[in-house]
């Protein structure tokens, strides 16, 4: 008799200083060395840094929402698994959890086309003859040779990760070692005429000052979707999330504090390369020459670890028949996924000729539209249709943060640009007509019977 712990290629080996590191590795890539310019922008000045404590609160409530639904259902998926079974795995579920795939599509992209933008302006502090066209042609090309060389068999990759968290954390720290003799409270809190004045404005402008601070806090969940490969999940996955909200939250300020310390607000808010120029400013241009190619390192690794491991989503799902069966091909001698590599690939490049701006929203847009505000309502749906269930975490204060949740994520698609909520309804309602569609052809719910 197989025991159900006996699943092959499955092994529980990640324990609680490995599931951190990795949740920490997959927070903190590019984005905060290319969002802090577009947080100040937001709201015209360093008052704009109330985004990032919005957004680490936000950032906490929703991951207690991970943690309850992640110890109490520690399977490979994440999201997937736990909208199937909170809406209902023959109804509503199926729905949601062909959305989660569907938006990958899209969203999986953006997050690359924001890297390979991160990316492009970084090589344009080192050759500032590139022009602004230049400078998007070199960004689309990226995933282009993203596919080039994920284009083979890829074994152990646990020597890239290790090289890649060495890479972010000596980037981080580095900013924040020669920062911090120069903390400034003066330059911190030299707020424009009417910086606090609460109004629509203001209101408006913290909720894009949050999307930016959850775009560089987003990966705090990650570990949720290698349940099945770690040790004592109903432990470590919840210590795991919220260890490493705490750690990157804190990095976060210290790294913007020292920062718009050394360089002001109104030069800072204008800047593509704001760790090259703030390290350029201490301590001389050779240095700041060292730094833009450690943060070239830091892009290019994030989005390679980014588009491997997202072109294995669509490719598991097909495999498990709920998503097109293209994808589930294998290339049949090196024996990876190639459609959905190559497809998302492409759609990476053709992104990646948009702004930063847009690409983000659209991103966060996205997310929040169709994973992460269904996700914080199924936790309490899940609450009422299975009372039963073990729940090894519990949600703290219950139901406080879950409330927060959906509150906060209806605040940020409340204050999204217009075009990133224009993109994301339209993910949804294209993917949820092509699921309506595919399961008319295939007689499935809600056209079975």
């Amino acid at each position: 008799m197989i025991q159900q712990n006996e699943k092959p290629g499955l092994r529980r080996d990640l324990g609680l200083m490995q599931a951190t590191a990795l949740a920490i590795t997959d927070m903190i890539g590019i984005g905060p060395f290319i969002t802090i310019p577009l947080f100040l922008s937001t709201m015209g000045g360093p008052q704009a840094m109330v985004g990032w404590f919005v957004g680490a609160l936000l950032a906490f409530c929703d991951g207690l929402v991970w943690c309850e639904l992640g110890a109490a259902m520690p399977k490979a998926g994440g999201s997937y698994y736990y909208l199937r079974e909170a809406y209902g795995p023959a109804g509503l579920g199926r729905w949601f959890s062909f959305l989660i795939v569907w938006q990958i599509i899209f969203s999986a992209p953006l997050s690359v086309a924001s890297g390979s933008i991160g990316f492009a302006n970084y090589c344009h502090f080192l050759v500032p003859q590139l022009s602004p066209f230049g400078v998007r042609i070199l960004a689309s090309l990226i995933p282009i040779i993203l596919i080039v060389l994920l284009y083979r068999g890829i074994g152990e990759l646990g020597k890239l990760s290790v090289i890649l968290l060495v890479g972010v954390l000596a980037g981080c720290l580095w900013i924040v070692a020669v920062g911090i003799p120069h903390l400034s409270l003066q330059r911190l809190t030299d707020f424009p005429p009417g910086a606090f004045r609460v109004n629509w404005v203001f209101w408006a402008g913290l909720g894009h000052a949050t999307l930016y601070a959850l775009y560089d806090y987003f990966g705090y969940y990650n570990v949720c979707y290698l349940g099945e490969e770690i040790r004592r999940p109903e432990k470590v996955i919840p210590r795991a999330i919220l260890l490493s909200i705490g750690v990157v939250a804190a990095l976060y300020v210290l790294m913007s504090s020292s920062i718009l310390s050394v360089i002001p607000w109104r030069e800072a808010r204008t800047s593509t390369s704001i760790a090259s120029a703030y390290i350029e400013r201490l301590q001389g241009s050779g240095a700041a020459q060292v730094m833009t190619l450690l943060m070239l390192w830091i892009a290019f690794s994030s989005i390679f670890s980014l588009l491997l491991g997202y072109t294995r989503i669509p490719y598991a799902a097909a495999v498990d028949g709920n998503f097109f069966r293209i994808f589930a091909r294998l290339h049949p001698k090196k024996n990876f996924p190639y459609v959905s590599l190559v497809t998302l690939g492409v759609i990476a490049s053709i992104f990646s000729l948009g702004k930063l701006p847009d690409v983000i929203g659209s991103l966060v847009a996205t997310r929040v539209l169709i994973q992460y505000l269904p996700q914080a309502v199924g936790l309490f749906v899940l609450r009422f249709r299975a009372p039963e269930l073990k729940r090894p975490f519990r949600m703290w204060f219950y139901p406080v943060p879950g409330v927060i949740s959906i509150l906060g994520w209806l605040y940020i698609l409340g204050t999204s640009a217009v075009k990133s909520l224009i993109f994301a309804v339209a993910v949804l309602l294209v993917g949820s007509s092509v699921f309506l569609v595919r399961s008319k052809l295939r007689r499935e719910w809600p056209f079975a019977g």
